[in-house]
């Protein structure tokens, strides 16, 4: 094994080793805090797979993650707790339906109108749950029955929702991998990089392109039925443009072409959140914590252009170059 591919493995084993380990020494909020940010992470992995892979901007994410909120909340009836085997699955498959009619119109356009268009699908998202009683309007709905599965798993109690959110986690992060080294992850990764010339070796790039998005939107409703379920309560924010925004900064201070990167720019996005928002540490100013994660986003992008996951071959490329020019002074002398 390549020794890169070698470190780049150790990295992820030992990071899910962590994530398995946390709640031995952790209280209730940080396992909460922990639940929240793999869910992101989640999120992130559905994006990196348009963005990352297939070199699709899409500003609409998060219509698929709200899609798989909403399912959570509304398909299951009212008097006994649904069962995980069914919900979980329909909650996905709710939201790869969306993607599916989605991206089968946005992707006959190209550049800033396919941004354009997958905004105005995920604003329509938007507007009927916020202006319906379908989504509960601005009020939003809560979950009152969490899904269970049989006596093995109650996802209303904290330390097996973090368990399973860690093993969807692992599973996402798992197929995405095996994905980019088959066949349709190699022809995305061809279409991120020339689609005229895939297409002229033969690829019809639509079809890749449609089971990608499809792919992608699944994924987001995944985490948003994980998100459904952990605060028990969606509303209409869930699709806004602005988590959309959010979702897009994650993967690019992580590091745009990683899985690895989409992973710690969740993390590093929500731990900056808390930070900023901490009255301990900041007080008053703490209601202003859009301002210093701006800035802080903004810092990130000037020092780090390959986001958070470059940074350590950056600072071997600095230390190489300054022994370099140790090196040579001291030949000149």
């Amino acid at each position: 094994m390549n020794p890169m591919n070698h470190s780049k493995t150790l990295f992820v084993l030992l990071a899910f080793a962590g994530l398995a380990l946390y709640p031995l020494m952790a209280g209730n909020y940080g396992i909460d805090l922990v639940t929240k940010m793999m869910v992101y992470a989640i999120f992130a992995l559905s994006l990196e797979l348009l963005v990352g892979t297939t070199g699709l901007i899409c500003f609409g994410q998060a219509a698929f993650f709200g899609i798989g909120a909403y399912a959570a909340v509304l398909l299951p009836a009212q008097t006994d707790a649904p069962s995980l085997l069914w919900l979980l699955p329909a909650c996905v498959l709710a939201a790869a339906v969306y993607a599916l009619a989605v991206g089968a119109l946005s992707l006959r356009t190209k550049g800033a109108y396919f941004i354009m268009v997958t905004l105005a699908f995920a604003q329509m998202a938007y507007y009927v749950v916020h202006d319906t009683p379908l989504g509960g309007g601005t009020d939003g709905i809560y979950l009152t029955l969490k899904p269970v599965l049989g006596t093995l798993i109650d996802l209303d109690k904290p330390l097996v929702l973090y368990g399973f959110t860690l093993l969807m986690l692992a599973g996402v992060f798992g197929f995405l991998a095996l994905l980019a080294r088959s066949r349709f992850g190699r022809a995305l990764a061809g279409i991120r990089v020339n689609e005229q010339r895939m297409r002229a070796t033969g690829f019809s790039t639509y079809p890749y392109k449609l089971a990608a998005f499809v792919i992608s939107g699944g994924i987001a409703g995944l985490a948003g039925f994980l998100f459904a379920v952990k605060d028990g309560f969606v509303n209409p924010e869930m699709m806004s443009w602005h988590l959309s925004g959010a979702v897009l900064i994650m993967i690019i201070l992580g590091g745009l072409g990683h899985l690895r990167g989409a992973l710690i720019g969740a993390f590093a996005f929500a731990l900056l959140q808390e930070f900023f928002k901490s009255e301990a540490v900041f007080g008053d100013f703490a209601r202003h914590w859009h301002l210093g994660l701006g800035l802080s986003i903004i810092a990130s992008v000037v020092l780090l252009p390959r986001g958070l996951v470059g940074l350590p071959g950056q600072l071997r490329a600095r230390l190489v170059g300054r022994s370099n020019l140790q090196g040579a002074r001291h030949e000149a002398v």
